[in-house]
């Protein structure tokens, strides 16, 4: 009795300790105050304001941009990697293995500076256009991104009955028809996975993207830095609020689907 009554009280600290911000947030989102000590009453203003904010809104549409386009290209390398990786043997896996887990346990700050100086480096020496800007931004994102891919993508690749693939190309099937046909289907889970992971970590970075990106380029996350200096602007926890809502929905909708399929 003590035990469970210890568990209950524990994991409910816990909740409050991680939802309890982001309830605050949403709560500062609908007060007509503009101070975070005082409620002004209930509205809505600030989502009409945040509609009509042109700056906060470009910041929002390159934000999703690089964020879709670095999951994307970050998933189509990595499970390609994946594969290569998965037809070697143990001793080359492993040294490779280690080396994609270099990306997620080094700080983002000295990868945020390497990059930088990497770009200023082949501007200089190569004589290239590349000035730091959306195209920077987006050739980071895709660097950190990879790893999270094939971490994702190998576990599928391992639980692979290899005999099935064999048997599809004695049966008559091509190599490539063969990978969409057998294996594809077996690993997209962990490609869808790793994109939706590669996804939220690109729509998350500051640290690499501030080192990376230059003048004109203006994602949420350095928006939100520059706001911070003069004070944030109700309309972020508006857009705030309307990104957990979309995450919460999503969550709710595979989580059902994925139980449907259980039960049927």
């Amino acid at each position: 009795m003590v035990r469970k009554l210890s568990r209950r009280v524990y994991l409910t600290v816990m909740l409050i300790f991680l939802y309890a911000p982001i309830l605050t947030l949403v709560v500062l989102s609908f007060n007509a105050s503009k101070s975070r000590a005082k409620w002004g009453g209930f509205t809505l203003k600030w989502y009409k304001q945040l509609f009509s904010n042109e700056e906060t809104l470009n910041a929002l549409y390159t934000t999703l941009l690089i964020a879709f386009l670095s999951a994307l290209i970050a998933v189509i390398l990595g499970t390609l990697a994946s594969i290569a990786m998965n037809s070697m043997k143990k001793k080359p896996r492993a040294l490779l293995m280690a080396i994609t887990n270099i990306p997620m346990l080094n700080a983002d700050i000295v990868t945020g500076i390497s990059l930088m100086l990497l770009f200023i480096f082949v501007n200089v020496v190569f004589r290239t256009r590349i000035r730091l800007g959306f195209t920077t931004v987006l050739l980071a994102h895709i660097t950190f991104n990879i790893p999270y891919v094939i971490l994702s993508v190998m576990p599928k690749l391992r639980q692979i009955n290899k005999n099935t693939y064999e048997a599809a190309l004695d049966l008559g099937a091509s190599p490539i028809y063969a990978f969409y046909k057998v294996i594809l289907p077996e690993i997209f889970p962990g490609i869808l996975s790793g994109f939706l992971l590669a996804f939220t970590m690109s729509l998350d970075d500051f640290t690499i993207t501030y080192f990376t990106t230059g003048p004109g380029i203006e994602t949420l996350s350095t928006q939100i830095y520059t706001e911070v200096r003069k004070g944030i602007q109700p309309e972020i926890y508006a857009l705030s609020t309307l990104m957990f809502a979309a995450v919460l929905l999503l969550l709710v909708f595979v989580n059902r689907k994925s139980a449907v399929k259980e039960k049927e």
